[in-house]
């Protein structure tokens, strides 16, 4: 009986462990099976892609040059340092290395810990040449150390048009400007090629029959001066330095065609350090502030008027003798006056005097000549960031607006908006749309396809009023204004300048009303009146010092100076007699870059 229980417990124990070899048999079967016939093509491929790697061809980006072939934006190559993790064995050039790049340690020792298994690292992109001596003056080891030569964004002119260019990160990103709104035409398209690596990692061979050659970038020149960019950033400075702003910024644009000559916006920064850059800094005012425009909105609303046969060119108002009441609205001059013509309602910006003429266009009228001259949209200027201000639908508007929008107030504009909108008056009355784009040049064999248009914008020209009424405007009022106006410390010894002041109050961030503390002080001119070639815009936003922030005072002197320096740069004849040697200190202004 004994015998018979121990028979069948090692019959049972024999069966249990067939069954078990049987299906580990059939386990290992099934994996070979699975290896040799169903994975094989996905292990033949990881094999492959650790044998065959495909390395990128970076593009070269394209330059960017001002309209007479200076250069504002190139390319240049450097050499950047990696290290390879997995075969890192003397620690000690470790920190030899963080010392000559001045890199923090610890966190470099810890980077290396977590990619200790990797064969590719960064240690510090783009070295300088001081650095890089240093670098192999340490004598690293081939295998764990290696240079790559990168592109590198230079900026020959250093901070010279920085919101106007913008800068290109070190992955070779646009951001801002003209980097950020052209960066596919800019960047280029890399191009590539194979290369066939062994087991530890090493390129044994470079399969140029596959390669793919890299698309350099195209060079875009600008429609910018440099030499008149200079001058317009030197003024700005000046008005920092006086008035102590918030912000402030200059436009010059080309009255003919509406290129602007030169932008520009402080608090600015230096292109090739962007590290350095503060966050208030990036912000491009000319066209991403919006701000009430005051007075300088002024000859819009004549214009209208004028156009639509509301009123006559040698009309007076009766200015009420500096009060005036709209509704329950009681209305101001900075000075009593009694009977004013329309172009002293100009020349002395009377407020009252704008009031009456806006009673004459009503609010739709107001409404339609605002939008007509461009305000509430955007110009299309080819930068990124631009705003389209401020004009509330004309539901809204009240027995208030008709007062206020007449002189500058309820609605709000940026700089580009005003300087294009006044580009119109000087301009025989045809509104253009700004250009900054003056050419491509594609240095490479590769043509462009259809969906790859030309970015050069032609010239748009948009009839707003008569050149009649235009003509009357530059010549008479806003002449007269720089004349015996408000705008007389903007008088040139020369030319003959038009122009027109703005003074706006700002609302009071803590009651809501306008402050007598807060104004953006503007000015605008443009010369010779007889026949304008340049406009000139300054925006002081927010002066500090001193009580009175006229823009007259603030903006004038500074807006007057780019103009002279502008037009005896480009040779403008003067239009006044007994004036300086024209030839000689325009030669003086153009070697001034050189």
């Amino acid at each position: 009986m004994n015998s018979e229980k121990s028979h069948l417990r090692i019959s049972w124990r024999t069966w249990s462990l067939v069954c078990l070899v049987v299906l580990a048999w059939i386990v290992i079967s099934g994996r070979l099976v699975y290896l040799q016939y169903i994975g094989h093509r996905q292990f033949a491929k990881v094999v492959a892609r650790q044998q065959v790697y495909k390395e990128k061809i970076p593009a070269r980006p394209g330059d960017i040059l001002d309209r007479n072939g200076r250069l504002l934006a190139t390319t240049i190559v450097s050499n950047s340092l990696y290290v390879v993790p997995q075969r890192l064995e003397d620690q000690e050039k470790v920190a030899a290395v963080c010392e000559v790049l001045q890199l923090d340690l610890p966190h470099f020792q810890k980077r290396l810990k977590q990619n200790q298994e990797k064969l590719f690292l960064w240690v510090k992109r783009r070295l300088s040449e001081q650095e890089l001596q240093a670098i192999r003056a340490l004598k690293l080891s081939d295998d764990a150390w290696g240079f790559r030569q990168e592109y590198r964004r230079q900026y020959p002119q250093g901070a010279l048009a920085a919101h106007v260019l913008g800068l290109r990160d070190i992955d070779g990103k646009g951001q801002g400007g003209l980097e950020e709104a052209f960066d596919h035409l800019l960047c280029g398209q890399d191009g590539s090629r194979f290369l066939i690596r062994d087991a530890h990692g090493r390129v044994i061979e470079v399969r140029n029959d596959s390669r793919v050659a890299a698309r350099n970038g195209e060079t875009l020149v600008v429609t910018l001066d440099s030499i008149i960019q200079l001058y317009t950033e030197r003024q700005l400075q000046a008005i920092v330095q006086e008035w102590q702003p918030k912000s402030a910024c200059a436009i010059v644009m080309d009255v003919k065609t509406c290129e602007l000559l030169a932008m520009a916006s402080v608090p600015t920064f230096d292109l090739n350090h962007p590290e350095k850059i503060s966050e208030s800094a990036w912000k491009n005012t000319a066209i991403a502030s919006i701000y009430e425009p005051g007075s300088t909105l002024k000859p819009f609303i004549v214009a209208a008027a004028l156009e639509k046969g509301l009123l006559e060119q040698d009309e007076t108002f009766d200015c009420e003798h500096g009060e005036y009441r709209m509704g329950k609205r009681l209305l101001h001059d900075h000075h009593s006056y009694g009977m004013l013509s329309v172009t002293d309602i100009l020349v002395k910006s009377s407020n009252i005097g704008m009031a009456k003429i806006g009673e004459r266009l009503t609010n739709p009228g107001l409404y339609e000549s605002v939008l007509a001259f461009g305000f509430g949209q955007k110009t299309g200027i080819q930068l990124p960031g631009e705003l389209t201000g401020i004009v509330r639908p004309l539901s809204s508007w009240n027995i208030y607006s008709t007062g206020s929008i007449p002189m500058g107030q309820e609605i709000a504009v940026t700089p580009i908006q005003l300087i294009t909108a006044h580009v119109a008056l000087a301009n025989q009355g045809n509104l253009l749309n700004p250009r900054l784009i003056r050419d491509q040049i594609d240095h490479t064999y590769f043509p462009r396809s259809e969906e790859e248009p030309a970015q050069v914008r032609p010239i748009v020209s948009t009839p707003i009023v008569s050149p009649e009424v235009a003509d009357w405007l530059v010549r008479i009022p806003m002449t007269e204004t720089v004349e015996r106006g408000t705008g007389r410390k903007a008088q040139l010894e020369g030319y003959t300048v038009f122009g027109k002041t703005g003074t706006a109050q700002k609302p009071d961030p803590k009651t809501g009303k306008y402050s007598s503390q807060l104004h953006v002080s503007s000015f605008i001119c443009g010369a010779p009146s007889h026949d304008p070639r340049v406009l000139v815009l300054v925006v002081v936003n927010e002066p500090s010092v001193g009580e009175n922030h006229y823009g007259g005072t603030i903006a004038g002197p500074p807006a007057a100076e780019i103009l002279k320096k502008t037009l005896m740069y480009q040779r403008v004849p003067f239009d006044k007699s007994g004036q300086l040697p024209l030839e000689r200190t325009a030669r003086r202004q153009r070697n001034a870059l050189r």
